[in-house]
């Protein structure tokens, strides 16, 4: 039976701003070690690798689930991310016709989170 599932998410170019990134959106770095840091917040975890491949970066997406889309929301404005990253982007709570709501946010690796 399969109890846990940790991606490894390429840093892009700057591991260290990445690795910011995710901090200030409330992530806490549970170990790190040569270019890999195991990154928790609530029950999501992830290994962010200090890799750079745009290709990949820009047609990697994750999928997210939050218990409140609103508050996720304005977590990620209040965090300061969306002006402080060049290249950082999101779109805000959206019906999509698979008729999902979801906050789609760009990282500074060009990484698409689908946050539902």
């Amino acid at each position: 039976m399969l109890t846990a599932l940790k991606p490894f998410i390429p840093s892009g170019a700057d591991f260290a701003r990445s690795k910011s990134f995710f901090l200030d959106l409330g992530f806490h770095v549970d170990w790190e070690a040569h270019g890999l840091a195991q990154l928790t917040l609530g029950g999501v975890t992830f290994l962010l690798q200090d890799y750079h491949n745009q290709e990949l970066q820009e047609n990697l997406m994750m999928f997210v689930k939050v218990d409140d889309l609103e508050a996720w929301w304005s977590q990620l404005q209040s965090s300061g991310v969306l002006a402080k990253y060049e290249g950082v982007r999101a779109k805000p709570p959206t019906l999509f016709p698979w008729g999902q709501r979801e906050i789609h946010l760009v990282d500074p690796a060009g990484v698409c989170w689908h946050f539902a």
